[in-house]
């Protein structure tokens, strides 16, 4: 599987990058954890990202396609990935192309998620994250005996702090901004299918496999 993933803060897009890693035995390739894994490993990239993030700078496109190249062609990264939180731009998706014609990489698929404005604000606000494995739980989810806990791993639970009713609203509309003109970029290669992101985990986990399978086949 080689798929890149959208969706707004809170769409679930996390969960489903997590799902869909463990099933296909791939890497989740987040850009945030790539620029800090970068940073910790103290590779040539990351010690160059390192350089920017210090300075309170933007790490420029060409550092970023240059740590994208170092998973996809290393390691697990060879046999598929879930991409999230790239590209944000029109010259970042164009860059990233030309990575993956260089590297004969096929994309089978862009997949967004679609979740109502309202829906977003409920579950920023209502979810808990595990120091331990990372993963996301919403109240409803926890724990009757212990919600301070992970129903997964036990791990201690604790709210982003900028998991607010106001923050979630500024993280919302600059997703909107930005990833607008990303969709239709990827929607005229007729590459991009947006599904609905305020069902069951598991419909919507199973409706990304079908796309998937699906852009294996043709």
């Amino acid at each position: 599987m080689r798929m890149i993933l959208f969706g707004p803060p809170g769409s679930g897009k996390g969960t489903q990058a997590k799902l869909l890693a463990e099933k296909f035995h791939i890497p989740h390739i987040s850009t945030g954890d790539l620029l800090r894994e970068a940073v910790t490993k103290k590779s040539p990239l990351g010690m160059q990202a390192k350089g920017y993030l210090d300075a309170g700078m933007l790490v420029p496109d060409d550092v970023m396609i240059g740590l994208i190249r170092e998973v996809v062609t290393a390691g697990t990264g060879k046999d598929g990935f879930i991409m999230d939180g790239f590209p944000r731009t029109i010259p970042q998706a164009e860059a990233l192309d030309r990575l993956f014609d260089e590297l004969h990489i096929r994309i089978d698929g862009v997949v967004s998620l679609r979740v109502d404005h309202d829906e977003v604000i409920r579950r920023l606000t209502d979810r808990k994250v595990c120091r331990s494995c990372g993963r996301i739980f919403n109240s409803g989810q926890l724990r009757r005996d212990d919600p301070s806990k992970c129903p997964a791993c036990g791990g201690e639970l604790y709210q982003r702090s900028d998991d607010t009713t106001e923050t979630a609203r500024k993280r919302l509309e600059i997703y909107v901004k930005e990833t607008k003109p990303i969709k239709e970029y990827y929607r005229l290669s007729g590459r991009f299918t947006q599904i609905d992101g305020m069902r069951d985990i598991n419909d919507v986990y199973r409706e990304i496999v079908a796309i998937f399978q699906k852009g294996r086949a043709e």
